[in-house]
């Protein structure tokens, strides 16, 4: 009888201590594993970014930030859209075309860059050395000259950019500025940090 009592305690005491140790070596491997997970603010910082532009008028601009970059949406005016399709101004721009794949999805390929001709939506940094340039509407100002029809103008070494994004011949950036991947969730609201899937 004693001799099957010890067996009984000692097969509790075994299963007890697995017990216990299995929870204890979970427990210690929390902070571990925690720490191999991306932080909330890496998983924040790559994730795509919803935001509502309803409030913008024709020829108003708006920035917001995505991936820790400066992301423009602007809305053109009829007379902006009309402007970049002059053969005159096209002839002043070194890649009318976006022939440069990496600098626009395939949907963005086209004489607006955009999904909707109207919204112009796009990383705010030159491509020469990275520096934010200015958002210049105003036609033929003093400085940029009279055959000047809105754009982008960049501080830092005289890069120039229209209101479709691409680069103006002769100055230091190199391409048009990046499309981000984005699409229209609604008439108002867009998607920026992710493409939206082709229903098949």
């Amino acid at each position: 009888m004693s001799h099957q009592t010890d067996f009984k305690r000692r097969r509790f005491l075994i299963a007890a201590t697995s017990v216990v140790g299995g929870g204890g070596i979970a427990l210690a491997s929390i902070p571990f594993i925690s720490y191999m997970q991306p932080s909330a603010r890496a998983r924040s910082a790559g994730a795509p970014v919803e935001v509502d532009f309803s409030k913008l008028e024709p020829g108003q601009q708006m920035t917001i930030e995505w991936r820790s970059k400066p992301i423009w949406i602007l809305r053109r005016t009829p007379r902006n859209l009309s402007d970049l399709e002059q053969a005159s101004h096209l002839e002043r721009l070194a890649d009318p075309d976006s022939n440069v794949e990496s600098q626009q999805p395939d949907y963005a390929k086209n004489k607006y860059r955009s999904i909707q001709p109207e919204y112009l939506v796009t990383i705010a940094l030159c491509t020469h050395l990275g520096c934010v340039p200015t958002y210049r509407p105003e036609k033929a100002p003093v400085d940029l000259g009279r055959e000047w029809i809105g754009g982008y103008f960049c501080p830092c070494h005289g890069s120039k950019f229209d209101l479709a994004g691409r680069v103006f011949k002769k100055v230091p950036a190199p391409t048009n500025l990046v499309i981000p991947p984005h699409y229209f969730v609604s008439d108002t609201v867009v998607l920026i940090g992710e493409e939206k899937a082709i229903e098949l």
